[in-house]
């Protein structure tokens, strides 16, 4: 093709879309016509780009520049023609553009889990009651675990079918204190009685903590059980620490949890870290529910962590979490704690 052939017909197809781009008067006929003239397929643009190869070589050069200065002028053009008719880039296909009047959407805010809200409201609660608030790992050794706490190396308790021992995770401590010392498997923590053993060992006497977290033990899920779950362990040493304290400490905390006709009760118990030892129920939906065990520090934890068991007494409690949830939300079901489903969580919005 000529030269003089392929700028007549740019001339003319400049000419006649700038025509048809001053007289336009809707956005779907402005759409119409951008696709008309600068469409990626079949647009009148590409079709003439394609006569570009038949152009004499000597010639290329003033035919791609006279090319670029018409598609310039009819994409001004379209962009003069889309400002005349109110339509912005965030016109979408069909036409319609942004109107700034509309209602906004509201966006959809997230709710704190009610196990959060528990966690916060029972330190907000045992605050009040001179309790601070300490933590401590989740993976741990066995003799904070196990041995720090008066249970024997033949308790059930230690049975790897009850825990999840970590074969990857050794402890620092030795297993023994024979010549050849072998470093022990670390577990995940099956109680928050951990950190007490942690505290006393660190911290000045006298003591009144609580530590609230997570917990693993190998249950089988149900509408009360769970394998991972939340404990708030609770620990005052002193001089003359009684039992009678121990009790107010747990009604005073019901009251102030799950309301002041709440009914609970303490049960003759055994645990190899306190004695005595009792556990604790409260009443709901017809029967006794048990929401934790407490006692008086064993003396032989006191030995443990280097504390006269002469000189100084002290309780200890630990609280199952999601059973508090539960009473007070009127959940029926751990499981749906953990489902994670919205619908259900939402119901419990702040």
């Amino acid at each position: 093709m000529a030269l003089d052939q392929f700028v007549s017909a740019l001339d003319s197809m400049l000419q006649e879309a700038c025509a048809s781009l001053l007289e336009v008067q809707s956005s779907e006929a402005l759409e119409q016509l951008r696709v008309r003239y600068t469409g990626a397929k079949s647009g009148a643009l590409k079709s003439v780009q394609k006569m570009l190869g038949s152009i004499d070589v000597k010639d290329k050069p003033a035919a791609g520049k006279k090319f670029n200065e018409v598609r310039d002028s009819i994409e001004a053009a379209l962009a003069d023609a889309s400002q005349r008719l109110g339509v912005g880039s965030s016109k979408q296909a069909s036409g319609v553009s942004f109107d700034p009047t509309l209602p906004g959407l509201r966006p959809r805010l997230g709710t704190i889990h009610p196990i959060t809200q528990t966690l916060e409201h029972l330190k907000e609660i045992m605050g009040r009651l001179g309790f601070n608030v300490t933590e401590g790992p989740e993976i741990e050794d066995q003799w904070h675990n196990f041995v720090a706490l008066n249970i024997p190396e033949d308790h059930p308790a230690r049975d790897p079918l009850d825990n999840f021992y970590l074969a990857t995770a050794k402890s620092a401590l030795p297993r023994s204190s024979g010549s050849n010392q072998v470093p022990e498997a670390c577990l995940l923590r099956s109680q928050t009685s951990t950190v007490q053993i942690r505290v006393m060992e660190t911290q000045p006497l006298p003591l009144r903590i609580i530590s609230l977290g997570r917990v693993y033990r190998p249950d089988a899920p149900d509408a009360t059980h769970f394998p991972m779950f939340h404990q708030m362990e609770g620990l005052w040493v002193d001089r003359n620490v009684t039992m009678a304290q121990l009790k107010s400490v747990l009604r005073l905390f019901a009251t102030s949890y799950l309301g002041g006709d709440v009914s609970i009760r303490f049960r003759p118990s055994f645990f190899p870290f306190t004695e005595p030892s009792v556990e604790v129920d409260y009443w709901w939906n017809g029967q006794w529910v048990e929401f934790g065990g407490a006692g008086m520090v064993d003396p032989n934890v006191f030995h443990s962590v280097g504390i006269d068991p002469e000189a100084w007494s002290g309780f200890a409690f630990g609280l199952g979490v999601e059973r508090l949830c539960m009473r007070r939300f009127g959940i029926t079901d751990i499981r749906d704690l953990y489902r994670s489903d919205v619908r259900f969580l939402s119901q419990f919005a702040t």
